[in-house]
Formats: structure tokens, sequence, C-alpha cells
């Protein structure tokens, strides 16, 4: 068993959002993203779907050329392949779940650029 909370030591960044990684599985990789108000993550893809889940906050989820508006407690699953970027309206704490086969330093790469 593998257990950790969303909600504990959280540490947020001021300049980017900050990441976590609370555990891997045998298929996933589970990450917290810590967001300050108007940090972003730019228009990005991976090869492998995603599963995101608003844990806090709100943020604006575009997704080809849509933005969606995610509030505490939304949760989506996205295909690979499909380009997407994120902008915190407030303050955020997302889940996101990559498939095992990604990678850790993907994501840390994105919002380090």
């Amino acid at each position: 068993m593998k257990s950790a909370n969303l909600l504990k030591e959280i540490v947020y960044n001021d300049q980017k959002p900050a990441i976590t990684v609370l555990f891997e599985t045998a298929t996933t990789k589970e990450i917290r993203i810590v967001f300050k108000k108007d940090q972003h993550m730019k228009k990005h893809q991976t090869a492998f779907p995603i599963t995101v889940e608003m844990v806090d906050g709100e943020l604006d989820f575009g997704v080809e050329d849509t933005v969606h508006s995610l509030v505490k407690g939304d949760i989506l699953s996205l295909d690979g392949d499909v380009p997407h970027d994120l902008a915190a309206k407030s303050d955020a704490i997302v889940r996101l779940t990559l498939s095992k086969s990604d990678t850790i330093q993907r994501v840390k790469d994105v919002i380090d650029s």
C-alpha cells in the first residue's frame, strides 16, 4: 500500500508552479502541482493519457483552443497527444495522474520553460 496527503506540506513557489511527486504505482505516477494565482503552464502535450483533479482553487484549462473553467472537485481525463495549457485564477492545488511510461522530468521541463 502507498498513501499520501494532497493537503499536507504544501509549499508555494513564488516564481512558478511547485511539483511534488506523491508516489508511483505499477501503472501510474501521482503528482501534486501547486499554483499561486496567475501562475501558468504553457501549451504542451504528452504521448500518454493524463487525469487532472482539482483539489482546491480555480484554473482555466485550455484544450485545443477551448478554455474550460475548473473548480474544486472537478476531474477530467485527456488522451495523449492533445495540446493543453493551465492558468491559475486563484491559488490552486491539482492532482495529476501520469502514465508510468511518462516522466516527471517532462512536467518539470514544461514548468521551467
